[in-house]
Parts: structure tokens; C-alpha cells; sequence
């Protein structure tokens, strides 16, 4: 099995202090507080002269986003992730992360920034800085990273859950593959529950398979659903052969795992 990003990951580093920074909250996530209102709270009885109608499947589905609509909405939780030898300068590793909450910690996959050198993020703005990693999680080839500068907004990116997604549901991947920074590519769920090795030799478990196209530079992208929700990171993709690119096959962790460790909400811990 060949990961989609750099080579990556070190020991985690402590916890930068908190940053305040303006955050924007998604208007799916509104909508979404504002239908469960809806559905939820009923005024009146059916003995009521003028119950209010119970809210039917079609009144509270929600519409799937368009490709673009989803690109357009996650593109500026988006990051890309480099690592910089540090006696020539010269990047020998990338990657993608997406921004998990509202203090900027980045979410990406381990293998991505465990390489010797300085790693450095750029945010959706051209905003540049310097980053360290937070917290590691090597069993999911997860970790969190903390900017020493943040853009002036920051927009996280709105977590679904994997446990509704199905074999067949559409999916989106974001990320930087090949050195073509934020590319967009769709496919479906191919398959649930799967299990991989890494180059390290990890056995990694529990993950999404999909076939929305990936290659070295994606790995730590987020996977979003048709409701603009990411629901994995990137960490792997499958090629029987030497060449390390896509073939149809591509592995992510669930969101939940990805963040699980992490009880106080700033991603996984060592």
C-alpha cells in the first residue's frame, strides 16, 4: 500500500497556547441547527384548532451540494502542508490539512510531517507560517498541527459523523495531489470497515474506502460529504505495482477516529 502524501510524522511537541482568531461559521451548520427546530419542536395537538402539519421526509431532506458547491465551502478549511530540509531548504515532503476547530489545529495524516525537518503550512489566504506538531496518533496515521501564525479568519471545517455513510454515497476529496494544490476529485464510498498497511509497516484499520482519485500530496486531505461535512482524512491509497499513484483505490480515517484521541477537542493525543 502506497500513502498519497510526504513521508511524515515525529514525536508530538507541547501544546502552543490558544490563539483568538474570528471564526466563520458555516452556513450548512446553521441551516442544519435551524431544521432541527423545526423538526423538532411541534406547536399544538391534533385536537388543536390549528395543529401545525408533522414534518414529512420530503420537507426535511436535505439537498446534496453540487461538487462545486462542496469544493466552494471546504476550500478554505484547506491546507497545504510542506516539509523543508533544513541544510538546503528545499521541500522533500507535502501534504494536505484541513482545519479541525476554531484554534486553528490542523488535522493531517502522521506519515506527512514525520520526516526530519521544519514543517510549514499554508492556509487557504496565502497566509505562510512555521508549524509544530501538537499530537500524534501513529496507530491512525494521525496528527494534529499548531501554526505559530494564524490567517485572520479562521475557518474550520464542519465535522459530519462516518457512522451514516453507505457503500455507494458520493464523496469528495480535497487536497494537494501531485504538487496541484487544491484539487477537487469525486467518486463514492466504495467500501466500509476496510484495513491497510503503510509503508511503515501500521497496520491501519476501520477505514473508508473510496474511488474518488488521490496521489502523493493528498494524503491528510479531508473526504466531505454530499452535505459539505468532512467525514475522513486521507491517509492511503492502494497499487499493487512500485508507481504510487491512484488506481482506483483510496483509504481514509474516519473523522471520529481522527479526533477521538483528542478528548478536549484540539485532535488526537501521544
Amino acid at each position: 500500500m502506497t500513502a498519497p502524501g510526504g513521508l511524515a510524522i515525529d514525536e508530538g511537541v507541547p501544546t502552543l497556547p490558544r490563539q483568538r482568531r474570528t471564526v466563520v461559521i458555516g452556513a450548512a451548520m446553521v441551516g442544519a441547527l435551524v431544521l432541527t427546530a423545526i423538526v423538532s419542536f411541534r406547536w399544538g395537538s391534533a385536537d388543536s384548532p390549528h395543529p401545525l402539519p408533522t414534518a414529512t421526509p420530503e420537507a426535511t431532506a436535505v439537498e446534496a451540494l453540487s461538487t462545486a458547491e462542496i469544493y466552494a465551502a471546504l476550500a478554505p478549511s484547506v491546507v497545504t502542508i510542506e516539509v523543508v530540509n533544513p541544510d538546503t531548504n528545499r521541500v522533500h515532503a507535502t501534504g494536505t490539512g484541513v482545519i479541525a476547530n476554531a484554534d486553528g489545529v490542523i488535522l493531517t495524516a502522521l506519515h506527512v510531517v514525520n520526516d526530519v525537518g521544519s514543517i510549514r503550512v499554508t492556509f487557504a489566504d496565502g497566509t505562510a507560517s512555521a508549524a509544530t506538531i501538537l499530537a500524534a496518533d501513529p496507530t491512525n496515521d494521525i496528527a494534529a498541527l499548531a501554526a505559530a501564525a494564524l490567517p485572520a479568519v479562521v475557518v474550520p471545517a464542519i465535522l459530519g459523523s462516518s457512522g451514516r455513510l453507505s457503500v455507494g454515497d458520493s464523496v469528495v476529496a480535497i487536497g494537494n495531489q501531485l504538487g496541484l494544490t487544491s484539487s477537487a476529485t469525486a467518486g463514492v464510498v466504495s467500501g466500509l470497515n476496510r484495513a491497510t498497511t503503510s509503508n511503515d509497516g501500521t497496520r491501519l484499520a476501520g477505514l473508508i474506502q473510496f474511488d474518488a482519485a488521490v496521489n502523493p500530496g493528498s494524503s491528510g486531505g479531508p473526504l466531505v460529504n454530499t452535505r459539505g461535512e468532512t467525514i475522513g482524512v486521507v491517509v492511503a491509497l492502494a497499487n499493487p505495482t512500485d508507481a504510487g499513484t491512484f488506481i482506483g483505490i483510496g483509504f481514509a480515517v474516519p473523522i471520529g477516529t481522527a479526533v477521538a484521541a483528542g478528548g478536549d477537542g484540539r485532535g488526537p493525543q501521544q
